[in-house]
């Protein structure tokens, strides 16, 4: 059963968030349900980095008395998925916040949350 192993799990269910995501911006006519289905393709994008970069069998790459000093690439996982991830979520949430702004600044104007009912391009 290769192809339960847990990097398969992650790109699958990381790309079902993904197209979820995907779906629920473009069926929405509601501004939160669009930013939320954002979230969720954004967590789900996240998931398939992190699903990538992992290797089977292979640590964080932390120098200790465990590990040794010999063949230290061969056993260590790279860091640079990881830490793009984390980047990745601290960019996601700064831009939720700056489009729960936005929805709540329109909502304050137009009394609606409904993306037909905004048809002029300025406030």
């Amino acid at each position: 059963m290769e192809y339960l192993s847990l990097q398969n799990i992650g790109l699958v269910t990381g790309f079902l968030l993904m197209l979820i995501g995907l779906y629920g911006a473009l069926t929405n006519r509601n501004i939160l349900r669009i930013i939320v289905a954002f979230t969720i393709f954004n967590a789900g994008l996240n998931l398939v980095i992190v699903a990538l970069a992992y290797l089977k069998d292979h640590v964080a790459p932390i120098i200790d008395k465990t590990t040794g000093t010999a063949h230290l690439s061969a056993q260590f996982v790279d860091p640079v998925p990881q830490a793009l991830v984390l980047t990745s979520i601290v960019i996601g949430v700064g831009v939720t916040g700056v489009m729960l702004t936005y929805a709540l600044r329109m909502f304050k104007t137009h009394h609606s949350l409904d993306i037909n009912d905004y048809k002029a391009t300025k406030w």
